[in-house]
Order: structure tokens, then sequence, then C-alpha cells
């Protein structure tokens, strides 16, 4: 920009910095005229820094250099007018002598000395008159003076049209540089525009040219006016090129700067509201992250990842979408519990004792928790079990993890696989989908706060797949010992050791469980409670639970191991106790009543008093309904509840062909069995005393009660065979008698599952005697000798051996015309 320093004196100005100075004198040919009669036979010699002036052309120089004050100040004293003016080779010599300057001078003529307001020097306007060449120095104290020659140069011609246009161009370019620094003065550019001497206007050009003091140098050093003027417009095309260059990248930068100050400007304005408002929540909740990150206790391949999620929170603005979704994240990785640990308590006296006040029985479950705990009271570290508890309802398979965790001194959670059939369920969902969360592992491996919680697979059985997936084929990761170490999942995306998690599956069904998945766990048995485990598990657990729950005194009302008996075998129907406790608490809600209205009651609740408290008995059809029908057989069926006792019933009726007829909702397997069946004593018809041609003249009907529900399987083959022998003799089946087993076509009876289920419901039911299938035998052995107590049992191999035993020679007392036929038939042969 251009700045006014006197009446006659402009400067330009960059970026506060001053690059040349402009005297605005009339540009007159004149001024180069010169008397050389007038000129001295030595000149004092002011050496300039930078500063190059050309003849005709005038230039303001500030004089600060004590030698250089002197030479002033002796010109004053002898009214002297010349100087030569040199420029210096650099600019850094402090104190010159000839070797530091150029040959090649200008002789100057000073004008007026200025004294500037804003500096302290003195500023001399020197006139630019002839060039001389230094020929020798004559003196180099206070200041140099020097003997000279004139130099001459080489005019144009009057009528160069060549030259013309070229000095044409040097005033356009000129005023379009200077245009470039701003708007300048009227009288510069008329000046310019105005000379008509080419020699002035160059040489005025080439004093006032931003250019390095070399090139000025050069330019002066030029003895044609004409090579002066070319060489002057390369100059001039170059620095307006350069100019221009400049002028853009500064615009560039500007608006880039312009956008970073008000962006600036904006976060300050930003900041200081936060600050009032309390804080910047943004910066708040990073460097509460940082801190808690210090304290975990997680590996370098965490933490690097840590701190990359990190970075880039710190980039999202909290407004972008984006920024909840990062948050949610790093909050999840903070609070997860990485390589901390419960520690274990290995008190195995205090284990039992925690088991055995819990929970009633399951020995073989409480065995095996406490050789876990021996082995790892030994070894220190070991990967955890996978367990896998099955059996039916009610039995205690989910409360027996609370037990496990309290026994072991660790964390518990649990979760319900029951009719989950998302894999991300499991895994997790990747964090691109909207609503993306970690699986359920990780979620309660966070909320357990622990990385070795007792962690329940509920419902493990339940699980169902779809289009999105299939859970159970993830659990294979979870479950397998050797795969668990390192835990994927899609929302954390960080490995997770899950090894020192103790999982705890249940099932009632283990048939509907994956066998991949059933491999990778321990399978332990629960099977249903017998009666007199069910009455100690009342008056233990369930009677002073309800009592608590109801707001009654401990000794409200006393209840006696007859009374819970009674309710067991006449209002509950179940292998495990969540019906015993739900016809309990009736119990409490009605003696609530009578207490919160203070109505008399007996304190010692007894079995005749039941039907005032529960109503009338509600299962009285599944007893031993004795022997005096043919063909009624009492069977032993498994079921998801527990076991239960089942009766097949066959009757005959006369017909002209041999039809079978299958009632009771029986599935296929069975519906083979009888059909198996009937087939078998059609072939040893003989044997067992049987016309044959019953078989034709009488028809066939089996039935199992309780229609309404679905039946199936092989178990009841011996019972089905029985059964048609029994209708077809009219003879009594033993009393007392259950029995369950697979029957071949060649006679075989095969062994069947659900033993201990089975055995609890004949005990129920108050039958003395069951066959089994002799293969069988190694289930009876694996069961408590208590459970066996009153119970006696016929091993066979043979469905004769069944039959033999079975039936007995005595026959019904109103035989079937059946009977009588096969008597006729018998004395005609």
């Amino acid at each position: 920009m251009f700045r006014k320093k006197n009446n006659d004196i402009f400067s330009i100005e960059d970026g506060g910095d001053t690059i040349i100075s402009i005297v605005t004198n009339d540009l007159d040919e004149n001024d180069c005229h010169i008397d050389e009669a007038d000129l001295p036979e030595d000149l004092p010699v002011l050496p300039l820094r930078n500063t190059v002036i050309f003849p005709g052309t005038s230039l303001p120089i500030a004089i600060a250099r004590k030698k250089s004050v002197k030479l002033i100040n002796d010109l004053e004293k002898r009214k002297g007018r010349f100087v030569g003016l040199v420029c210096q080779k650099e600019s850094d010599t402090e104190d010159p002598t000839s070797k530091d300057l150029y040959e090649v001078g200008v002789i100057g003529e000073v004008l007026r000395i200025v004294e500037l307001p804003e500096s302290d020097n003195v500023t001399v306007i020197f006139q630019g008159k002839k060039t001389f060449r230094i020929t020798e120095l004559t003196q180099k104290s206070p200041y140099l003076r020097t003997k000279y020659e004139l130099l001459k140069t080489i005019p144009v011609r009057k009528k160069d049209n060549e030259y013309k246009v070229l000095l044409d161009s040097i005033r356009e370019m000129m005023v379009h540089m200077l245009r470039m620094y701003g708007d300048p003065p009227k009288d510069i550019v008329q000046r310019i525009n105005s000379v008509k001497d080419g020699t002035i206007l160059v040489n005025y050009c080439c004093t006032n040219l931003p250019i390095p003091a070399g090139e000025k140098q050069q330019l002066l050093e030029l003895s044609e006016d004409k090579s002066r003027a070319y060489q002057l417009l390369i100059i001039l095309n170059r620095e307006s090129q350069m100019m221009e260059m400049k002028m853009n990248i500064q615009m560039k930068t500007r608006d880039e700067l312009n956008q970073q100050q008000k962006e600036y400007f904006l976060q300050q304005q930003l900041k200081t509201i936060q600050d009032e408002l309390g804080g910047n929540p943004q910066q708040a909740d990073i460097e509460d992250f940082q801190k808690r990150a210090e304290s975990k206790k997680w590996s370098k391949e965490v933490a690097a990842a840590f701190d990359k999620e990190l970075k880039k929170l710190e980039r999202l603005h909290p407004q972008s979408p984006d920024y909840s979704v990062q948050y949610s994240y790093i909050q999840t990785v903070l609070d997860l519990p990485w390589n901390e640990y419960t520690e274990d308590n290995f008190d195995l006296k205090n284990a039992q004792k925690v088991l055995d006040h819990d929970h009633f029985g399951l020995e073989k479950v409480k065995e095996r928790i406490i050789e876990h705990l021996a082995v790892l009271k030994l070894k220190g570290d070991m990967k955890s079990p996978i367990i896998c508890l099955y059996g039916p309802p009610g039995v205690g398979k989910t409360s027996l993890g609370k037990s496990v965790a309290q026994a072991l001194n660790r964390k518990y959670v649990r979760v319900s696989l029951g009719g989950l059939h998302d894999e991300s369920e499991i895994r997790g969902h990747r964090r691109t989908y909207i609503g993306a969360m970690p699986g359920r592992i990780i979620q309660n491996i966070q909320k357990a706060e622990s990385s070795n919680p007792v962690f329940v697979l509920d419902e493990i059985d339940k699980m169902g797949n779809d289009f999105r997936g299939d859970p159970s084929s993830a659990l294979l990761e979870v479950l397998d010992p050797e795969q668990n170490s390192t835990f994927h999942d899609n929302y954390l995306n960080i490995d997770y050791d899950l090894s020192k998690v103790m999982f705890l599956a249940t099932a009632n069904n283990i048939g509907t469980i994956p066998q991949p998945l059933l491999d990778r766990m321990e399978m332990i048995e629960i099977s249903g409670y017998i009666i007199e485990e069910k009455v100690e598990i009342a008056r233990r657990h369930l009677i002073p639970k309800e009592l608590e729950i109801h707001g009654l005194p401990k000794k409200a009302i006393t209840i006696s191991k007859a009374t819970i008996e009674h309710i067991i075998t006449d209002y509950t129907r179940e292998s495990g106790v969540r019906e015993l406790d739900k016809k309990i608490a009736k119990i409490m809600r009605k003696l609530a009543l009578k207490v919160a209205s203070e109505t008399e009651y007996n304190k010692t609740l007894e079995p005749e008093e039941l039907h005032e408290y529960l109503g009338p008995v509600e299962y009285t059809k599944d007893q031993y309904q004795g022997n005096d029908y043919a063909g009624v057989v009492t069977g032993l069926a498994w079921t998801s509840v527990g076991g239960e006792i089942l009766f097949i019933e066959t009757s005959l009726s006369k017909g002209k062909s041999n039809k079978l007829t299958l009632t009771g909702n029986l599935g296929d397997v069975m519906k083979e069995s009888a059909v198996l069946a009937l087939e078998y004593l059609h072939a040893h018809s003989q044997y067992f005393g049987i016309d044959e041609s019953v078989f034709e003249n009488w028809n066939v009907h089996i039935h199992v009660p309780e229609g309404a529900i679905p039946k199936d399987g092989p178990s009841a083959g011996i019972t089905m065979v029985t059964s048609l022998a029994s209708a077809f003799t009219q003879r009594r089946v033993r009393a007392n008698l259950a029995m369950t087993g697979e029957i071949t076509l060649r006679g075989k009876v095969l062994p069947v599952g659900g033993i201990r289920e089975k055995i609890l419901a004949a005990k129920r039911a108050g039958i003395k005697e069951i066959i089994l299938c002799k293969e069988n035998k190694k289930d009876i052995d694996d069961i408590k000798s208590l459970y066996l107590k009153g119970l006696k049992f016929h091993y066979v191999e043979d469905i004769k051996e069944v039959l033999d035993y079975a039936l007995l020679k005595e026959k019904v007392k109103d035989p079937l015309d059946l009977s009588v036929k096969q008597e006729k038939s018998g004395k005609k042969k």
C-alpha cells in the first residue's frame, strides 16, 4: 500500500515493511544535465545499502552511519552539492571499503535535507546526474573520496518505432505493478504517462522498481538505452507475474485465515458461554473417559483400540449423529470389567454348607461344584467348566446358580434364552446399525462388574432360529473353553476373555439342544423329588418364605408333615415344587385374611382342614385303580414335567373283520407299538392259549385316557402287550404292578429312558412292583436307595417273562362271552 510521508515523498509498504520510497518530482530530461566544470576532481563516496539511483531521478536516502553523517555535514560546511552514490555488494557490511563497493555509481546532487518526524535519522534527497566509474581512491578516512571518470551512454535513434512501443509497454507494466500495491497517487501515474524522454522514463522505473539491488546495478551498467529498456521490460513482466501469483496466494490464505479466525472467534464465544454454564461438557466427558481409562487393567491391544476410538470422539462435533453412537461405545468399553476378578472362596466346608442350606437333595450337582472348587484350590487357575443342568420344571435348576455364586463368592447374572431367535442377541449388532448394542453376554458381564461371575443361561433348550440367524450356533463360541478366551462381540469389536466365567445352563428337554452345543457342556441330570424330599423342602424353605412374603409371623401357623404330604398327593402333580409353592401361598393368603380380620383359626393345620383352604381334592385319577377289569394295565411315562402313570385300556367287540382302533391322541411311534403288540400275540397265540379265530372275528380297541394330551414314544410297548393279552385271555393283571419297556417283533424287551421320573410317579400312585428291561438295572443302581424304598423290581428280557409274571391264572368275575366261545371252540376241536 502507498503511504504519504510529506508533500513529495511516498512509500510503498507491504506487511508493514517499506519496500521503496518514491519522490514525485518532475521528470525532465534536464535533470540529467550537469556542467562538468562544476564537478570536483575527487568525489566523496556515500555507500548505499540495497539502493541504486539512476541519472535523472530523485531518491530519498536515510543517513545513519557516522561516517555518512560526517560526509553530509562536511558538504554543508563547504557548500558542496555532489556526492558519488555507490551501492555496496553486501548490505551487511558495516564499514565498507573500495573492495566492498561496485565500480560504477551515479553522481548525485543534494537537493535538500529532510528531517522526518517519525525517524531519528537524517534523510537526504539526491538527484542522479551522471554515471561514473571509480578509478582511484584519494581518501579512506573519515569517509571515502575517489577520482573518477564519467561514462557515456549510447542514445536511441529518434525515429525508432520499436523503442516507442517498448516505452509504452514499460509505462503500462509500471502502472499495473503500482496498482497491485494499492491505489497509487495520481501525481505518480500522471508523471509516468506524461514523460516524453525515454531515457528519463526508463531510469525512473529502474530506480523505483522493487527488485534486488544486484539486478538494478546490472541495469545501471548497461551503456545502451535500448538494451536497458528491453531488460527493464523483461524484469517488469517477471515481477508482474510474481506479484499476481503472490496476490492470488495471499487472497487464498486470507480467505482461509478469515474462516479460521471466524471459527476461532465463534469457538471462543461458545467456550465463554459454556464456561458461564459450567464448562464444556464434551471436553469434560473426554477428560473423564481418559481418567477412567488410566485405572483399567486392560491389555496394550485394548488400550490402543480405546485411544483410537477416543480420538475419533474428540474429532466429532457434539451435534453430529455419530457422536452419540461413539459416546455410547466408549462408555460400554469403559464399563466392562477388563481383567477384573472377584476372589474365589476355597472353603470347601462353607461351600457345602451353603449348598445344603439353599437346596435339599441335588447331590450330583453339589458334588460337581465341590470338585470344581477343590481343583481350583489346588491349581489356582483353570478354565471354568460349562455345566448344563437338565430336568423337569420346578426342581431348582435356576435358583441353584445363586447358591453356586454364593458358595464361590462370585457375582451372579442370569439371561433367559427362551424364545431367543436372533443371533445378534448373543453376538451384538454392528455399530453401523441404528440402535446397535452389545449382545446379552457382554451386557450381563458389564452388569456383573466382574470377569468371572456365575453366568446362568436359562432355558437353553427353548432357543429358536429364523432368517436372522441361529443363536445356538453363536453360543458355540461362548461355551467352548478353547474359544471363549477370545470371544468376539460385533458391537464391541474387541476380543473379550470369557474363560474365567462359570457358565451354568438349564434345560428341560435336552433332545431339542443341537448336538454340537450339547457336546460342549457337561450334562448333569436333576430328577424330580420324591414325596419325602418335597415335605422337607416345604418345611425348610417354602413355608418360611411364604410366611415372610405374606407378612405373617413365623408362629402364625404350624403345618404338620402329614398335612404337607396330603397337599403334595391331593393338590399337586409335578416333579418339582413350583405348584406346591403356589398351594402354600394360597393357604397363606387365606390365613392372612383371618389374621387381618381377627378371625379365630386353628394354629395347627390338619389334613382334614385342607378343604377349607385349598378346596376339593384336585388329583385322584393317577392313583392305582386296582385289577378288577381285564385289559387295563398301568404303564409308566416320562413327560417334560416329570414322570406319570398312564393306563392302557383294551376292549373287544364282535365283528366280521379284525379291526384295530387306537384312540387317545397317540403319536406314530406309540401306534406302531400297538400294531407290534397285536401282531406278536397273533404270532404266538398258541403259546398264550388264545384261539386264532379271535383275531379274525373280534375288533380290538386300544385307548389311553386323557385323550386331549398328546402321547408318543416306545415306552408303552410291554404295557400294550400285557393289556391285549389280558383282554384276550380275561386273566387278571397282578395288583399294584406297573411296567415300562420297548418291544420288538421277536418279543425282546428293550431299555427306555426317564427311569427315575417314572419311579417317582409310581411311588406317588401307590405302585409296589415295577417290570423293567434287564438293561435298565444300571439306572436303578444309580438311584439312591431312599428313592427305591417300598418298590420291588422285576428285570426281564422277553415278553413271555412279562406276561408270565404280570398275568394271574385267576380270571375276572364277570367274564366276557369271548372266553365262553374260546372254551366251546376248544370242545368242538
